[in-house]
């Protein structure tokens, strides 16, 4: 199925969760935030929420600096 990832385009199997598409783009998790479809994913349903077809996942990074 395809979802949108941080704005581009990727083809995921069904089922896939939101924990399974963040390690695809990053090793780590500390200071990561999800939202899907507009709508906050706390990281205690990551590995429970899955992805359907046309999600819009964006996988933010906390980064340090000023």
């Amino acid at each position: 199925m395809m979802v949108q990832i941080n704005g581009a385009t990727h083809e995921v199997a069904d089922g896939t969760t939101v924990a399974q598409a963040v390690r695809a783009l990053s090793a780590t998790t500390t200071g990561v935030a999800v939202a899907v479809n507009d709508e906050v994913v706390t990281r205690g349903a990551w590995e429970t929420t899955a992805l359907r077809e046309r999600d819009r996942v964006e996988v933010l990074t906390a980064v340090q600096g000023g």
